[in-house]
């Protein structure tokens, strides 16, 4: 019989299998990555497009573009692109990212053939109607002006700031830059981004022959190119430096911490997701187990990394009463000079082993995250390799080289850090 007052022995992940992409090419050239999957009808299909012409003057131009973009077209008004694809039982939505933006549609592949010419009326003839945009000023700028209220959202915009200063990735965006957004800048954004030189078309689900002939039909054909130049930034480390807004009236303060560091194209990078765990990466993390579990000064905190395609960065975020925001700031700094003078023990390090092979197993419960984990390694110019290093160093990284990776990517000299409520 099971005895059920006994745990079960771990078992550490042996092998994790990804499903490769297969390529195909549209007449005009865009590339079509495939995903395939036949058991559903199901088909997911994205059409991604590189961040272009950078314009500190004009910052919003991408965001507002992509927020706009199915607005309204020479045939349609937003009502009908909308009433069209809800026709069909399709989802269709636009999303901005700091380096690429996207349109994704989900459809049964059975109605491919009716909601594609509405994706292609969007991409190619998107008008952006003076009306529609008043409306996203005026609603943005509300949204705004809320959001500075919050002090984890401030936090995280002055954050960003002090790192990346005024890029794509850390412009400080005030309400002047909504009120400056004009339709003609749009559109030129639009024929400028959304274009096939531009585009990488990434598809997941059933997709057959046929319906790649449908996507080459609508999209290989009469889609005009355009002149771009794509976003490019460089940074480096800045001295310590301190970003503290005051709310007097704050029962809290929000804290953000970390520094520029490597992106996944550097070899330290599986090495340092490994020291972010140990640090803040999961619920049993030093900085929860020591700043919400024992001292009791948060509902949460954790610590990430971020992968750009010009830089990454670590961070380290909670909110923390504002009586003990000095007292949390203290203990924060404890645990990272722990990890950097302290060897790690064996069984905690396979604790985070197991948690990080297991999460990554878990992370491809169907189609479409196998198609997320290829466009994290694609649009960072790797292959399939990198998965294969990143299980490797999870399975054999030494107490040893975690301590070095501390000394070399926590150095609380360059750090930035941001407090707003009170100190």
């Amino acid at each position: 019989m099971l005895n059920r007052q006994q745990a079960p022995d771990f078992k550490q992940v042996s092998t994790i299998n990804f499903i490769h992409p297969d390529k195909k090419t549209l007449t005009n050239g865009v590339p079509v990555f495939t995903i395939y999957s036949g058991e559903q009808d199901l088909v997911r299909i994205e059409f991604i497009f590189d961040n272009v012409n950078w314009d500190l003057e004009k910052p919003l131009q991408a965001i507002a573009v992509s927020a706009l973009l199915n607005s309204g077209t020479i045939k349609l008004t937003s009502k009908q692109i909308a009433e069209q694809i809800d026709f069909y039982g399709a989802f269709f939505q636009t999303e901005y990212a700091q380096d690429q933006s996207s349109v994704t549609l989900y459809t049964l592949n059975k109605h491919l053939a009716s909601v594609l010419p509405i994706v292609k009326d969007v991409l190619s003839n998107s008008q952006i109607p003076q009306e529609e945009l008043d409306i996203y000023i005026q609603n943005q700028k509300q949204k705004l002006q809320v959001n500075l209220k919050k002090n984890d959202i401030l936090a995280r915009k002055e954050f960003a700031h002090a790192l990346f200063g005024n890029t794509a990735y850390g412009v400080d965006i005030q309400a002047k830059h909504y009120d400056a957004l004009k339709r003609d800048d749009l559109v030129a954004y639009f024929k400028a981004a959304y274009a096939p030189n531009n585009c990488t078309i990434v598809v997941s689900g059933k997709f057959e022959d046929d319906s790649f002939e449908l996507l080459n039909e609508e999209f290989g054909k009469n889609w005009e190119k355009s002149t771009s130049v794509k976003n490019s930034f460089s940074f480096s480390p800045t001295p310590q430096q301190f970003v503290y807004k005051e709310k007097p009236e704050a029962l809290q303060s929000a804290i953000r911490m970390g520094k520029i560091a490597v992106n996944r194209k550097h070899k330290d990078f599986p090495g340092l997701q490994i020291l972010n765990t140990l640090l803040g990466g999961y619920f049993g993390s030093r900085l929860m187990n020591n700043i919400r579990e024992d001292k009791g000064y948060t509902y949460g905190i954790g610590s990430g990394i971020s992968s750009l395609q010009n830089a990454g960065y670590l961070y380290i975020a909670t909110e923390v009463g504002a009586d003990v925001c000095a007292a949390a700031l203290v203990e924060i700094y404890k645990e990272i000079d722990l990890l950097k003078n302290e060897l790690v023990g064996e069984e905690e390090l396979n604790l985070v082993r197991n948690y990080m092979l297991g999460s990554m197993l878990g992370s491809l419960e169907n189609v479409f995250s196998h198609a997320d984990k290829f466009k994290n390694i694609y649009f960072a110019g790797l292959d399939y390799d990198y998965y294969s290093n990143y299980i490797q160093k999870v399975k054999t990284i030494t107490a040893e080289e975690i301590k070095d990776l501390a000394h070399k990517y926590l150095a609380v000299d360059d750090f930035t850090e941001v407090v707003v409520g009170k100190k």
